[in-house]
């Protein structure tokens, strides 16, 4: 199996490109193609959080889905452990969900309505190996009551739960195989706030007890702050910069972070805040892409060097990497 040497990382995604092809005509030829991750290289450490922020639309739960191989990605190499996965065949495939899950958006429709919670959760076991049917139901037990649910739980079906219990069940369902890496899409978006911290408190109690590592992809930028280690900010398939969390959040380099940063709600409303960042125009189709900065057309500093030239990710401050010609120069920290 080919290799690499040690990165130090427990996953190294390099030059991640993913495009869906749009096909018309009468022979179904390919048109056009939407593309929706371009050239994104991340790097996640063994028990680090990773989040992953952005606009809807932006590519982050494409990218995420592509380093599982859900998606096949158009190119790049995603390398888990030294190996490179991509070159693993279907056997190989199979053998490393055990150690690479998902905890997907939605908590009802990611659940098989017709099944109970202990088949839910067993059967990733059944696939694996556990063809004992008692041995099954005692790690579904195990698992249900690290997730904080009971006994009589197991016989019951998905429509007979709340929301933030079926989050619970896909959690179990996720860590039934002990994985090191697991990606959070969207895992709290579609809960209630209250319900929201309950589960980011479980995700982070789990991670310490299991030494887990997450990839957590979200749009809201409140959550990421709690629970992520570092931070990456996506733009229309690309990241424009990466940073360690309290660094960005304390002093962002990029207009585009500026301007989420902004966004972001204030608990006290007798807290002062500076001018809201208003962007001008939509997002642009990833099908048709703009030339030079991809932010540009929206970007309050943009020069005529952006409209023409794609800026490289470069390490602005230690540890701080930007997408930005004028990264630092523009806009204050101090609005936020």
């Amino acid at each position: 199996m080919p290799d690499v040497p040690n990165s130090g990382a427990l996953l190294d995604a390099r030059n991640i490109v993913k495009h869906f092809p749009i096909r018309g005509g009468v022979l179904l030829k390919q048109i056009a193609a939407v593309k929706a991750v371009e050239d994104v290289s991340l790097k996640i450490n063994e028990g680090e959080t990773l989040g992953l922020v952005g606009e809807s639309g932006c590519g982050k739960t494409t990218f995420g889905r592509a380093i599982l191989r859900l998606e096949e990605p158009t190119a790049g190499e995603v390398y888990f452990e030294n190996e490179n996965i991509l070159t693993y065949d279907h056997r190989q495939m199979r053998a490393l969900r055990k150690k690479m899950q998902i905890i997907f958006q939605d908590p009802f429709s990611s659940l098989n309505p017709r099944k109970t919670v202990s088949h839910i959760v067993g059967e990733p076991l059944l696939i694996h190996g556990v063809k004992n049917r008692a041995q099954r139901d005692e790690r579904v037990l195990d698992l249900l009551s690290v997730v904080g649910l009971r006994k009589e739980h197991m016989r019951r079906y998905p429509h007979q739960f709340s929301g933030g219990q079926r989050q619970r069940i896909g959690v179990a369902r996720a860590l039934a195989l002990h994985p090191k890496l697991v990606v959070c899409d969207e895992a709290v978006s579609a809960l209630d706030v209250s319900i929201q911290a309950q589960v980011i408190n479980l995700l982070k109690e789990l991670q310490d007890d299991f030494g887990l590592t997450y990839l957590f992809i979200s749009h809201d930028l409140s959550v990421v702050e709690h629970v992520s280690d570092r931070v990456a900010v996506m733009y229309l398939g690309k990241i424009v910069e990466i940073a360690p969390s309290k660094t960005l959040y304390k002093n962002p380099l990029h207009p585009y972070t500026q301007a989420l940063l902004s966004a972001v709600p204030i608990p006290d409303p007798s807290v002062p805040r500076a001018n809201r960042i208003i962007l001008k125009g939509d997002v642009p189709s990833p099908i048709d892409p703009p030339p030079g900065c991809s932010f540009h057309p929206r970007c309050l500093y943009a020069r005529e060097t952006c409209r023409q030239n794609e800026p490289a990710l470069n390490e602005i401050n230690p540890n701080h990497f930007a997408a930005c010609f004028f990264a630092g120069q523009v806009g204050s920290q101090k609005q936020f």
